[in-house]
């Protein structure tokens, strides 16, 4: 079944009514026929009906075992931790999310569990970690914000010699573009605040899990640990949902314009976008995804945080703000911004540099784009000519 297909069919119509469209469950608790005897629902923290079809439909998506969504991408990804015992070791991507390294390394290594990083472009890399304290492998791919690419079936094969689970973050590509499980993943996590939901208007996450001992596990952490989606974020979401295939090839289609365009800018040092021929790991992407996705990173060839502050700063469609994946462009500066809780060693070391820029490319007409990219460049330079690299 085509994707789009396969989404709108994963939309039930409502039995009561036969709505087209999924009500909202606005409710906290259901009435029982009598103590313990109900339709399937009892307290809305447990089970919501509008929540369930968004659960079961991004199970779907996933070709998972079950879906289960959560009040933001970090109680997600809280949740897969909290599989894990004290003494147990992460093996985790270099270049990772700021808020998800604020969780492992501020929250959880203090319980005694203990991270590693490593670059994981190279799957090597990941072998060569693995200790029998291992429990856990958790990958981006692609990476925020540099866009890493990791090979998720060799990681995957290596994850089941050593009987290691490996969580794949997927935000960034979304189900219309990677299965991590059908690569080999034990299961998957989203930020669905981003491509999923698409348009910039909620909070939420979801974990997919690949068997039934791990959706037993996750379900109960879920109703245990009380992080859940609410009816009407769930019913949001799914609206998303419903234009997630369309959005997306947009999305990646203007993103990849963008990108040709950044190459051939002079002020530029390096692009990173897994649709150019450039990038470490195009071959890998190509053979894993379906579309290259919508953000775009870009460094300068002088490490100037201020110059690429008055770039992002001076964009007009682009606008300055956190987060990623909705229908409007924006930009950001990571080392001020989305990666800030990281310590600068650390982000150098990922390539998250001082000059870095990350673009969520949006469905506006992408020559637009580009000419506003070039008129914030255009004045940052000139407002730096005193710069002899900026102006060479």
């Amino acid at each position: 079944m085509r994707e789009q297909t396969l989404i709108l069919n994963s939309i039930p119509v409502d039995e009561l009514t036969g709505s087209i469209a999924t009500p909202i469950y606005q409710t906290s608790t259901f009435v029982q026929d009598a103590p313990g005897v109900h339709k399937g629902y009892d307290y809305s923290r447990s089970n919501n009906p509008t929540r369930k079809v968004l659960e079961d439909c991004i199970a779907a998506l996933e070709n998972g075992h079950a879906g289960f969504a959560f009040a933001s991408g970090l109680a997600a990804i809280d949740s897969v931790v909290k599989l894990l015992e004290a003494g147990d070791e992460i093996i985790a991507v270099d270049d990772i999310y700021g808020g998800a390294f604020r969780l492992f390394t501020h929250v959880y290594q203090k319980f005694g569990i203990k991270i590693n990083y490593v670059d994981s472009t190279n799957a090597q890399n990941v072998a060569n970690a693995v200790t029998d304290k291992t429990k856990l492998i958790w990958i981006e791919s692609p990476t925020n914000p540099t866009l890493k690419v990791s090979d998720i079936r060799t990681i995957a094969k290596t994850a089941k010699e050593n009987n290691i689970l490996l969580c794949v973050d997927n935000t960034f590509a979304s189900p219309v573009s990677q299965k991590p499980i059908d690569l080999g993943a034990d299961i998957v996590i989203h930020s669905a605040t981003k491509y999923i939901a698409g348009h910039s208007d909620l909070i939420a996450g979801l974990v997919v899990t690949s068997t039934q001992e791990l959706s037993e596990k996750i379900k109960f952490i879920q109703n245990a640990s009380g992080a859940i989606l609410g009816p009407f974020d769930s019913w949001l979401v799914i609206r998303g949902i419903e234009t997630l295939t369309l959005r997306v090839k947009q999305h990646a289609e203007n993103a990849q314009k963008i990108a040709e365009f950044l190459q051939e800018e002079k002020l530029i040092k390096n692009v990173y976008y897994p649709g150019l021929k450039t990038h470490h790991n195009h071959e890998i992407a190509k053979s894993q995804q379906k579309y290259f996705g919508g953000v775009i990173a870009f460094d300068l060839v002088i490490d100037d945080k201020e110059l690429a502050s008055q770039i992002v700063s001076g964009t007009k469609l682009f606008k300055l703000a956190e987060s990623l994946g909705g229908i409007k462009s924006l930009c950001c500066l990571p080392c001020e911004m989305t990666h800030k809780s990281i310590p600068a060693e650390k982000r150098y070391s990922s390539g998250v540099t001082d000059s870095l820029i990350r673009l969520s490319v949006g469905l506006e007409d992408a020559d637009d784009l580009i000419d506003d990219l070039k008129q914030a460049i255009a004045t940052a330079v000139k407002a730096n000519a005193d710069k002899a690299s900026v102006t060479a």
